[in-house]
């Protein structure tokens, strides 16, 4: 049956109509540009072919007899040049300008760039006025002054190159937990709990004709931007012996420092069946070496852009903290560290004192510019939901911070309390028995020994560049006092 159908098919195609259409099939399909990305161009997987490219002009060049541009469409750092007759020129042909180009891709002569493209015709899709354009041609901007354009600054090279790494991190990571077999949890934006206990919230309420008076809430209960994802991955974790999530969470916190924001991202998880602090900061180590081995692979360019010309001498500093194994310190070691130093903190220092930026930093630099582990910090100072050191000679939890170079504290966690009398008397103590009675339940149906920690990706992005603004590390910065686009 197959033979005769095949049969058919040769003797279909051998007819003269039939031979005419694929004959004009093969001519529609040689004249028809194949639309590539540039980072496609570049790799010169359609050499000698006829293809469209659309992008945004980097650079123009005119001469007497030919016209020279640097297109890119954000695919890539490099950009792919194009080589026109001048008589394809146009005055609304400038730096800035979105452009379609067709013509043929060639090898390019020139040892800096592999291929070219010869074009034959170029459509200026979007006027750009290069004299009310906030970038220049040719000036490399700071990451401070672009900052004030945040409609903009993808447009330039630093920052495209940013949002390219950030977005292979946050793929890394994914990667990672899939890879170990932990099942992504998709918690809630809007919740009725403070995970934290700081109260920096931010309430939700409805606006317009369906706001509600101030003792009708929308939800019965009020509501806040959350904070946190842990508490929603704690009831996961009842089920799932690895969970974890990747998501915004938010913070009213009036505050105007290089390292916080009032939204950023969050990578939290939760391992069930564990006693134990290590097995939390294998994960967290594990975690950071992935995530920056792949994106110092993926990502070559785009990072040495930052490291040669943004923080220069900053790739020597990535290359020791993934060479070398992480520290491991206690809180009560870190005080010492801390009181035998020559150097004037600014908050001062004693057991039992949460520990601040200034201090976090000198324990890095202590520790030869690597990060750090400190676990064991004081019972008063970790929230209700920390497990209990009732072993310790002095009153501490269960709980571990990774501090990293140039940032201070990148992750933050602890081991839950699993032990259904402690728990209830800790939120009994703190008036939040009745709140979190849904929280004790957790506890009274199959409780197992678990802990977790959360991990802030802008932070982690300005640990493997090097960069010192938050504010530099994420699309569309919010802080207090203002919120721009």
């Amino acid at each position: 049956m197959f033979q005769a159908a095949a049969k058919s098919l040769v003797f279909a195609l051998n007819t003269p109509i039939s031979r005419g259409i694929l004959v004009n099939i093969r001519r529609y399909c040689k004249e028809t540009p194949i639309k590539l990305r540039i980072s496609e161009a570049l790799s010169g997987a359609e050499l000698g072919e006829n293809v469209k490219v659309e992008g945004w002009v980097r650079s123009v060049r005119a001469q007497r007899a030919n016209l020279f541009l640097h297109v890119n469409d954000g695919s890539s750092l490099q950009s792919l040049q194009i080589v026109a007759t001048s008589e394809l020129n146009d005055p609304s042909l400038t730096f800035g300008s979105a452009v379609e180009v067709t013509g043929r891709l060639k090898k390019s002569p020139h040892q800096k760039q592999p291929v070219e493209l010869e074009a034959e015709q170029i459509l200026v899709v979007g006027e750009c006025n290069p004299v009310d354009f906030p970038f220049k041609i040719k000036e490399r901007h700071g990451l401070e002054y672009i900052r004030h354009f945040p409609h903009l600054r993808c447009r330039t090279n630093a920052f495209s190159s940013l949002l390219r790494i950030r977005s292979e991190a946050a793929a890394a990571i994914h990667s990672y937990f899939k890879e170990n077999g932990f099942v992504q949890i998709h918690t809630p934006v809007i919740t009725s709990n403070d995970c934290e206990g700081a109260g920096e919230l931010f309430q939700v309420e409805p606006s317009g004709p369906e706001k509600t008076e101030e003792d009708d809430y929308f939800f019965s209960v009020p509501t806040f931007l959350t904070v946190s994802g842990q508490l929603h991955l704690e009831v996961m974790s009842g089920a799932f012996s690895r969970v974890y999530t990747f998501g915004p969470t938010f913070r009213a916190e009036n505050s105007q420092s290089r390292r916080h924001l009032a939204e950023f991202y969050m990578v939290e998880a939760e391992v069930s069946f564990t006693h134990s602090l290590e097995d939390l900061m294998k994960v967290m180590e594990d975690v950071f070496r992935s995530a920056t081995e792949h994106v110092l692979a993926r990502c070559a360019a785009d990072v040495d852009l930052f490291h040669k010309h943004v923080t220069p001498g900053h790739r020597n500093d990535v290359d020791a903290m993934l060479k070398r194994k992480f520290s491991v310190m206690t809180y009560t070691e870190a005080i010492d560290v801390l009181k035998r130093s020559s150097q004037t903190f600014v908050f001062p220092v004693d057991w039992g004192c949460d520990l601040q930026t200034e201090h976090e930093k000198h324990l890095v630099k202590h520790c030869g510019n690597i990060p750090v582990f400190v676990t064991d910090y004081p019972y008063n100072l970790k929230p209700f939901y920390a497990r209990d050191n009732l072993d310790h000679p002095k009153h501490t939890t269960a709980a571990v911070d990774l501090l990293v170079p140039g940032v201070g504290e990148l992750c933050g966690g602890t081991l839950r309390e699993e032990r259904l009398d402690l728990l209830s008397a800790r939120l009994q103590q703190a008036g939040l028995e009745d709140t979190y009675s849904w929280y004790l339940d957790l506890r009274r149906f199959g409780s197992v020994p678990h802990g977790g920690f959360g991990l802030g990706f802008e932070r982690y992005l300005q640990c493997i560049l090097g960069v010192d603004n938050i504010k530099d590390v994420i699309p569309f910065p919010r802080v207090s006092g203002t919120c721009l686009l």
